[in-house]
C-alpha cells in the first residue's frame, strides 16, 4: 500500500481517537456544574452532552480552518504527516496524563502547541505563521480573564434580582433551568472543541495532496462529531469532581450563571472562527461566579494547580511533540 496513504490513515485515525479523548475529558466540563447540583443524573448528563457535542460539531467549520490555516502553512509544510502524527501522539499522551490525575487541563493548548512544536522541530521557527499563531494565542490567553468577568458580573446581577426570593424555590427553579444552560453549554463545546480534529484531518489531507482548499469535508466533519459524541458518552469522572466540587461548591444558581457564561464566551469565539480552550473557559467562568458569591468559599489551592497547568500545557505539548517528531523522523 501506498506510502502517503497509509500515514494518511494513519494520521485520521489518531485524530479521531484525540477527539474521542477530547470527548471524555474536555466535555466534563460543560457538565459538571448540572451533575454536582443534581440538576441531571449523570448518566442523563452524559447522553444530553454526547447529542448536543454532535449537533455543535455539525454545526460550524470556522474554527477547524483556522486550525487547518493559521498555525502553519499546510501547502509548504516539510515532512508534513510526520509533523501532524508527532503532534497528535504528544497532545493525546498529555491529555491522558491530565485526565489520569483529575486535572482540568486544556486539549485546545495541547494541540496547537503540539503543531507549532513538531514543525519548529521539522523546519525551525520560520515554519510558524506568527500573525495567525499569535492571534490563537491571545484567544487563548484572553479568553479565561474574559469569562471570570461575565461569570462575576451575570451572578452578580442573579444576587440582587432574586436577593428577596425564598432560597429553597429559587434554587429549585434555577435547577430546572440548568438543564438547558448545561445543554447551550454542552452544544457550544462541541462547535469550537469538535473542530480541532477536523482542522488537524484537513491539513493531512492537503499536506498529503488529497485536497486542494481550506474548506472541510463533509465525512471530516461528520466522523469527528461521531467520536466527540462517543468519547462524551464515556464520560471524564474525575475532571467532573474537579470542576463540579474542589473549586467551589456550586448551587444551581451559580452553576446557571457559570453554565451562561462560558456558553457566551465560547459561541463568541467560535463565531470569530477562534479556537479556545473550553476547559479554561468554563473553569475561570466558575472562579468568577465563586468570587462573586463569596470569595473565601472559592477552593484558591485547586484553582492554582489548575492555572499551573494551563501554563505549562502548551510548552510541555510542544516539547513532547518535538522530541516524538525527532524520533520518528529518524525510521521515516
Amino acid at each position: 500500500m501506498d506510502y502517503i496513504l497509509v500515514t494518511t490513515i494513519l494520521i485520521v485515525i489518531a485524530s479521531l481517537l484525540f477527539d474521542f479523548i477530547n470527548g471524555f475529558h474536555d466535555t466534563a466540563n460543560a457538565i459538571a456544574t448540572s451533575v454536582s447540583t443534581k440538576a441531571l443524573k449523570p448518566r442523563q448528563a452524559i447522553f444530553l452532552a454526547a447529542i448536543m457535542n454532535f449537533l455543535g460539531a455539525m454545526t460550524f467549520t470556522g474554527v477547524a480552518q483556522t486550525i487547518t490555516k493559521d498555525i502553519v502553512d499546510p501547502f509548504t509544510l516539510n515532512n508534513g504527516s510526520v509533523v501532524i502524527i508527532s503532534a497528535l501522539f504528544a497532545a493525546i499522551l498529555w491529555n491522558l496524563i491530565t485526565w489520569y490525575f483529575g486535572i482540568p487541563s486544556s486539549s485546545s493548548h495541547a494541540i496547537i502547541g503540539a503543531v507549532a512544536g513538531a514543525a519548529i522541530a521539522a523546519s525551525g521557527f520560520t515554519a510558524i505563521k506568527y500573525s495567525g499563531f499569535l492571534k490563537i494565542l491571545q484567544a487563548l490567553i484572553f479568553s479565561p480573564i474574559i469569562a471570570f468577568t461575565v461569570g462575576y458580573i451575570i451572578y452578580s446581577i442573579f444576587k440582587v434580582i432574586f436577593k428577596e426570593n425564598n432560597l429553597a424555590k429559587t434554587n429549585k427553579r434555577f435547577r430546572l433551568i440548568q438543564v438547558v444552560t448545561a445543554a447551550i453549554q454542552a452544544y457550544t463545546h462541541g462547535t469550537n472543541d469538535a473542530q480541532k480534529a477536523m482542522g488537524i484531518i484537513t491539513m493531512a489531507l492537503i499536506t498529503n495532496h488529497y485536497h486542494t482548499t481550506t474548506d472541510i469535508p463533509l465525512w471530516v466533519q461528520i466522523s469527528c462529531a461521531a467520536a466527540m459524541g462517543l468519547g462524551t458518552s464515556i464520560g471524564g469522572w474525575k475532571i467532573i469532581k474537579t470542576v463540579g466540587g474542589k473549586i467551589m461548591k456550586i448551587k444551581p444558581v451559580n452553576g446557571v450563571s457559570a453554565d451562561l457564561s462560558s456558553a457566551l464566551i465560547i459561541f463568541g469565539a467560535t463565531y470569530i472562527h477562534l479556537p479556545v480552550s473550553t476547559t479554561h473557559v468554563i473553569s475561570s467562568s466558575i472562579l468568577g461566579v465563586g468570587s462573586a458569591h463569596r470569595i473565601r468559599g472559592v477552593k484558591w489551592d485547586t484553582a492554582q494547580r489548575m492555572v499551573i497547568t494551563w501554563v505549562i500545557t502548551m510548552p510541555v505539548s510542544a516539547t513532547l511533540a518535538a522530541i516524538i517528531f525527532f524520533i520518528l523522523n529518524s525510521f521515516f
